[in-house]
């Protein structure tokens, strides 16, 4: 039925959700998630279904092994997915929460109270664990959430959705809390993204062509990452197999996501000694600058435009620095204020990059993959902020909440 509204009635419907989530306890929106979670594992065989048209499509139309990977929705990625709602069930809920409570000299009990932002709209590429992620989040943190998924995974989300749908039904939620936006025109994402008052934050998670078109357009609130250049520093002070660890993590593991190492910076004292071992790495092109180029037999040079772009493929930029100063300063120009890691045993050196690097996560001696919800303790994330309002970093249940003031009486008037 949902399939068959537009998208204004969609989000008037979401409205109408949103105020009835808002009423709801803890324990009904963690039975309503669990409810998910159990319709999800009995539907795996008609959301694989509905995954492979996805991606016979996707083969068909010639897209990149990254966006692929990011499609598969298979047994094993469609239970790690319910694994990630169960999590969220398992996190404190942050509505309702109060702070800074203090007594007035009037006799006033004054505060702040979380509450949820109202209706949340997901605009994506690929991705259908995005559609279960999202709903799970919103769902627990009390907001109702119109969900435009790409149209690479259009038959895996209206699976997916018709899922969530049945569960929250069968649990005594609203159905219309979590809806599938069918339109995967772009000009359906211009409407949604007109609704002012209907909708109160819209996040875009895909590609930097569509981020920047729905920042661009958007007459709603929005929060955005264009894109995740993430950058590793290897010290002269730094542990060299740590190091070579932690490219291959960073780099390697999963190409094609937004927290994959784009571009490697070497201090000039070690470079002679690193050089070496990054070739050891197999499956790894490189693309590294005039200084490096002579101690990498199987590199190519890497033009002054190379800096600051975001691969998505086992490509890596590598540059020479003469000292920390010099890798602030790339990180700075070129950084795209997601990820930014540095290798060292030396603690100022550390602490220096901690303070002075502006991006959402800053890492010491560990992968850049880490900038992820889940592992930095959020359950499943809705995206990754780079914009400083209304959140930075990861968003989980608390980056979809806001604040009122409460005001406790006893019959005090203003004089």
């Amino acid at each position: 039925m949902q399939q068959q509204m537009g998208v204004r009635d969609q989000a008037l419907s979401a409205r109408g959700a949103a105020r009835r989530l808002r009423g709801l306890s803890r324990a009904h929106k963690d039975a309503a998630l669990g409810s998910i979670a159990t319709e999800l594992l009995e539907a795996e065989a008609a959301i694989s279904e509905a995954n492979q048209k996805d991606l016979q499509a996707a083969h068909a139309a010639g897209l990149s092994p990254a966006m692929i990977d990011r499609l598969e929705m298979g047994p094993k990625a469609l239970r790690a997915t319910v694994e990630g709602v169960r999590y969220v069930m398992t996190l404190p809920d942050p509505v309702g929460s109060r702070r800074e409570m203090q007594r007035l000299q009037n006799g006033l009990l004054v505060g702040r109270e979380r509450i949820p932002l109202g209706v949340i709209a997901m605009i994506y590429e690929s991705r259908p664990n995005v559609t279960v992620d999202a709903a799970a989040l919103c769902l627990k943190s009390g907001n109702a959430c119109l969900l435009r998924g790409g149209k690479e995974a259009f038959h895996t989300n209206i699976a997916l959705g018709r899922v969530i749908e049945r569960a929250l039904s069968l649990a005594g939620v609203p159905s219309s809390a979590v809806q599938i936006v069918p339109a995967t025109d772009r000009a359906g994402i211009g409407e949604l993204l007109s609704l002012t008052g209907l909708i109160d934050l819209a996040i875009p998670r895909g590609g930097e062509g569509l981020i920047r078109y729905v920042h661009e357009v958007a007459r709603v609130p929005t929060v955005e990452h264009f894109k995740g250049v993430c950058h590793l520093y290897v010290d002269e002070d730094a542990d060299l197999d740590l190091a070579l660890r932690l490219v291959e993590n960073s780099k390697l593991q999963r190409p094609g996501v937004c927290n994959a190492l784009e571009c490697l910076l070497v201090h000039r004292d070690i470079a002679p000694r690193f050089a070496p071992l990054l070739e050891t790495l197999p499956g790894l092109e490189l693309r590294a600058c005039a200084r490096m180029l002579p101690m990498l037999g199987a590199a190519s040079p890497a033009g002054l435009d190379e800096w600051g772009v975001e691969y998505l493929a086992p490509v890596l930029g590598v540059k020479m620095v003469d000292d920390l100063e010099s890798a602030l300063d790339h990180v700075s120009e070129y950084g795209s204020n997601h990820t930014e890691a540095i290798c060292t045993r030396n603690y100022e050196r550390a602490e220096r990059w901690v303070r002075e690097v502006d991006a959402s996560c800053v890492v010491v001696n560990a992968s850049t993959r880490f900038n992820d919800g889940g592992q930095l303790g959020l359950g499943a994330e809705i995206g990754i902020s780079t914009s400083k309002l209304h959140a930075y970093g990861p968003m989980g249940l608390e980056s979809l909440t806001t604040e009122k003031w409460v005001v406790l009486g006893s019959g005090q008037v203003r004089a």
